[in-house]
């Protein structure tokens, strides 16, 4: 389920923001990106959202900025400035040219000059941090709300569609039994014209094929599965799981009763019913 969110917070000249997003996906996987000042907090970070947050491919974007005057010190390695002095000097006597060695061109060697961050405090970051974090989820959480809303509306507009199908199937069941019988009839009469018919056996050749294409143990089952589907989506919560295993048993039983009819109204509408269940399947992974 794709989602949303951004929290900022500002407090004794720190300011925090937490940015995250998340597109589908069918396990929980967060990627933090964090300023590395602020690493130390990365894995409670992570575990706030893995508590919070079950499916999806959340990336989460983390900037601090200091506020304070005063928040560096540039610092001078003087030994290491000599160092480099006098190699200079040494290299301009060996040549035999000028030492053109300046204060400020000994300043642009590596380390000689470096800037060193005051140090945050750690607590009160992580109070700031967590706000951010706070209200970044809350907004977040909420934007993967509405969208759920609308995925399950989705859902249950295709669950009534199949319950329409199966109410087909169920009325094209009797018939299918009675023309059998008249093709049969016909055909052992087209035989055995001259011959007396044993209406017993054909009786039983239609109980054993009546026995043989009988899907309604799937309807039921299958009914039972879009009834548990649909208290699934009226209960909420983390539910996307629970669904797909649901979804999973819809499919076993539109394929059982596609393999048992050769009928071609009821082959049609099992198809149909297939294709309803896969385009399910594909919404619900995208349910928490």
């Amino acid at each position: 389920m794709t989602g949303f969110g951004r929290g900022e917070t500002i407090d004794q000249d720190l300011k925090i923001v937490v940015e995250m997003k998340a597109v589908n996906h069918r396990y929980s996987d967060i990627n933090v990106k964090i300023p590395r000042k602020l690493s130390f907090l990365e894995t409670e970070v992570r575990n706030y959202l893995k508590a919070e947050i079950q499916r999806g491919k959340i990336d989460v974007f983390i900037t601090c900025e200091d506020l304070a005057d005063h928040t560096a010190d540039v610092r001078l390695h003087e030994g290491l400035a000599r160092e480099y002095y006098d190699a200079i000097s040494r290299l301009s006597e060996s040549l035999g040219i000028p030492n053109d060695a300046t204060a400020y061109r000994i300043s642009r060697y590596p380390e000689v000059l470096t800037l060193e961050e005051s140090e945050l405090n750690q607590e009160n970051v992580k109070q700031v941090l967590t706000q951010s974090l706070k209200l970044a989820l809350a907004q977040f959480m909420e934007s993967r709300t509405r969208e759920g809303d609308n995925l399950a509306r989705d859902i249950l507009s295709k669950l009534e569609g199949m319950d329409e199908k199966i109410r087909i199937v169920e009325e094209r069941y009797p018939q299918m039994v009675s023309d059998y019988r008249k093709k049969l009839e016909t055909k052992v009469h087209d035989l055995l014209a001259e011959v007396n018919i044993d209406e017993s056996r054909i009786a039983t050749e239609v109980v054993i094929y009546a026995d043989k294409i009988a899907v309604d143990e799937e309807t039921v089952r299958l009914r039972s599965h879009i009834h548990a589907m649909k208290e699934e989506l009226a209960s909420g919560g983390s539910i996307g799981r629970k669904l797909d295993f649901i979804a999973q048993e819809m499919n076993r039983e539109a394929n059982t009763i596609l393999s048992k009819c050769n009928d071609i109204t009821i082959s049609d509408v099992a198809i149909d019913l297939k294709t309803d269940i896969e385009k399910i399947r594909e919404q619900v992974q995208n349910i928490e």
